[in-house]
C-alpha cells in the first residue's frame, strides 16, 4: 500500500495532498500570491496529521515537476528533496500538464476530444501541450505565443478543451467552433495521486541529489520602475 505524499505548487495554488495505492485521502490547498514559501510546510504537515500517519510511514515524496512559476517550482522540489533527503524516502516527479489533463479526465469520464492545458507566461504566452483521452502526448510541451492560428490542424479535425490559467486569456483568440474553456482548478495535488502511483509501482524515481524543476525556460530577472530610473 503506496503512500505517498503530493506536492504542487507550479502556479499561485499551494496544494498538498496525501494519497494510498492512488487514491486521495487528504488534501490542503490555498490560492494566492507568494503562499508557498510561508504555508507549503504547513499544509504538508496538516495533510498528514488528518491522515493519522506519521512521516515515516510514508513511501515516496511526488512533486509537480513543472513547466510553471519559478519560484514555485523552486520551493516546491527544495521541500520535496528535503523530505526525501530527512526520510530517506524516494522522489517521484510528475510532469505539470499531465497531471492537469489527467484532472481534467477524472472530472470527465467518456470525454472523447483532446485535452490542452495551458499555465501563463506572459503576455499572450503559455506553457502547454496537448492530450489524447489515454493522455498520450500529442504535441510536446512548448512554450507557445497564442494567436488565432495556433493549434488550427487539431481543431480542424475534432474538439479540444483548454483547460488552467492560461487558457482565459486565450478564449478571444481562439475562437474556432471545436474550441472550448474549462475554467476549474486542475492544478491540484489530489489529480497527481493515480500518476505517482504508477510511477511508484514502476520505480519510477527521480536521483534526489541531481533533479532539478522542468522550468522549460530560463529565469529572467526585471527591474522595477524605481531600478529603471535610476539605471
Amino acid at each position: 500500500m503506496a503512500k505517498i505524499l503530493q506536492i504542487e505548487t507550479a502556479t499561485a495554488i499551494c496544494s498538498v495532498a496525501l494519497s494510498v495505492n492512488g487514491e486521495t485521502i487528504s488534501f490542503k490547498e490555498e490560492k494566492g500570491q507568494n503562499l508557498h514559501a510561508a504555508n507549503l510546510t504547513l499544509f504538508i504537515d496538516e495533510v498528514v496529521k488528518t491522515a493519522g500517519l506519521g512521516y515515516r510511514e510514508l513511501d515516496a515524496i511526488a512533486i509537480s515537476k513543472g513547466p510553471g512559476s519559478y519560484t514555485g517550482l523552486r520551493i516546491g522540489v527544495s521541500t520535496a528533496k528535503g523530505l526525501c533527503y530527512a526520510l530517506d524516502k524516494p522522489l517521484i516527479a510528475i510532469e505539470t500538464l499531465e497531471m492537469m489533463a489527467a484532472g481534467f479526465l477524472a472530472e470527465n469520464p467518456g470525454y472523447s476530444g483532446l485535452i490542452c492545458p495551458m499555465i501563463d507566461a506572459r503576455r499572450m504566452e503559455v506553457y502547454t501541450a496537448v492530450f489524447d483521452p489515454l493522455l498520450n502526448l500529442l504535441l510536446p510541451t512548448e512554450a507557445k505565443i497564442i494567436d488565432e492560428t495556433s493549434f488550427s490542424t487539431f481543431l480542424s479535425q475534432q474538439s479540444i478543451t483548454f483547460l488552467g490559467d492560461g487558457a482565459a486569456k486565450c478564449a478571444e483568440v481562439l475562437t474556432h467552433p471545436n474550441a472550448t474553456f474549462n475554467t476549474g482548478n486542475f492544478n491540484s495535488a489530489p489529480y497527481m495521486s493515480k500518476l505517482a502511483s504508477q510511477a511508484f509501482d514502476k520505480n519510477n524515481f527521480e536521483d534526489v541529489a541531481y533533479f532539478e524543476p522542468f522550468y522549460l525556460k530560463d529565469f529572467v530577472v526585471t527591474q522595477s520602475k524605481k531600478q529603471q530610473a535610476q539605471g
